[in-house]
């Protein structure tokens, strides 16, 4: 069973020792997964070439997502709620094309907090939002909220998820009361940036997450503590949890993340 991980860059990827540490759970000694270099602009040639080659699945990191998914020939729903692929499965010739983002943020906020009845909100209306939407509402929470330095973008993703749960898009600076669970979708804590956050919105027990990770708080780590925040949580379990559920999706097997994950922050 050959895997891949297609990006650029990708040298950075850590998925090849993530899958390898799930595949060795269940002594899948027949599993090989290796990081991929694709040209810019010979995407899709590349995947057709692996598939042909009898290629198992693919994950798929920036800058290709949206091109994965016009190129699939199936979709899951999370995927085609997203409007972007990060998981690949190649079936009899059938590119199956998921999202696994969404599920591995869920799977990891669960580890800390329920959120159903929950008032959440979610920072940013890019792609990494779109592409947890569908999860964080199929936990029923009580309402949830798009803030977005761009009120027009965060009401575009408020009108394309609206159903039985309320969302409201509101700028961060127009952001009043106070949330239960508080996730950061910006790219803010890669620069070093402090979003323009009242303090005020974070609840007594609020649960705050960012999905970046590093070594230490992030940005938004930080300015949640200070907020008064219970838990500060980044996105390292979010990076194990997509992948498990990428493994998941190609071989029917759930890993344990736990192990991995408690090695890996060990290694940050």
């Amino acid at each position: 069973m050959k895997y891949l991980v297609i990006g650029h860059p990708i040298a950075h990827s850590k998925s090849p020792q993530i899958h390898q540490a799930f595949a060795a759970q269940f002594n899948l000694l027949d599993f090989s997964y290796e990081r991929c270099l694709a040209p810019l602009d010979g995407f899709a040639g590349l995947v057709a070439q692996f598939a042909e080659a009898g290629g198992a699945g693919a994950n798929i990191t920036l800058p290709f997502k949206e091109e994965a998914f016009r190129l699939c020939t199936k979709l899951t729903e999370r995927a085609a709620a997203a409007g972007a692929v990060n998981t690949i499965k190649c079936v009899d010739g059938v590119l199956l094309g998921d999202n696994t983002d969404g599920a591995g943020l869920v799977a990891d906020l669960l580890r800390h907090t329920g959120l159903a009845g929950k008032r959440v909100l979610l920072l940013g209306a890019g792609g990494a939002a779109c592409g947890v939407l569908l999860p964080l509402l199929e936990q029923m929470p009580q309402s949830l909220t798009i803030a977005n330095r761009s009120v027009a973008r965060a009401m575009s993703l408020a009108e394309k998820f609206s159903g039985n749960i309320k969302i409201i898009a509101q700028a961060f600076d127009a952001l009043e009361g106070e949330f239960d669970v508080i996730i950061n979708a910006t790219s803010a804590s890669l620069s070093g940036e402090a979003l323009p956050l009242a303090g005020s919105i974070f609840a007594k027990d609020c649960v705050a997450y960012d999905m970046m990770y590093g070594k230490g708080e992030t940005p938004f780590m930080e300015q949640a503590r200070l907020a008064g925040a219970s838990q500060c949580i980044d996105g390292l379990g979010m990076l194990l949890g997509q992948a498990a559920e990428a493994f998941y999706v190609w071989t029917g097997l759930r890993a344990d993340i736990v192990p991995v994950l408690a090695a890996m922050r060990a290694a940050l």
